[in-house]
């Protein structure tokens, strides 16, 4: 019985937390972990910070003129072929706030490859 539930709780425990642990089209895949020891000796497992890329270092793949009703997820999903991929069109056009890149109809948003990825200039 004993052997049981251990098996259960293994199931049922958190993952850990490391690179791994998100999938690939994440902003955290591939980011390293370090442990802090606190005073009574237990260690917190945590993410080192995301340094964003400056949006000058992307590759740019083109532009997206910002229309009445569209929402960042849609405009990734549209350009990037991910809605999960947001997170690019932020870095690329230095946005803290998603939200803020399409509160103005008209804008030009900058769709660019991810960092380390060559690409156009002339886009």
């Amino acid at each position: 019985m004993s052997e049981q539930l251990d098996r259960l709780q293994a199931l049922l425990a958190p993952p850990a937390l490391g690179a791994g642990m998100f999938p690939p089209n994440s902003r955290y895949a591939g980011i390293a972990t370090a442990t802090l020891v606190q005073d009574d000796g237990r260690p917190v497992v945590y993410l080192r910070r995301r340094f964003v890329p400056a949006p000058e270092r992307l590759g740019l793949l083109g532009e997206h003129l910002v229309v009445q009703g569209e929402r960042l997820d849609q405009i990734a999903a549209q350009e990037l072929g991910d809605a999960e991929g947001f997170w690019r069109v932020c870095d690329a056009n230095r946005a803290l706030r998603p939200a803020d890149l399409t509160a103005e109809i008209g804008r030009r948003l900058r769709i660019t490859l991810p960092e380390g990825m060559p690409g156009s200039d002339d886009a």
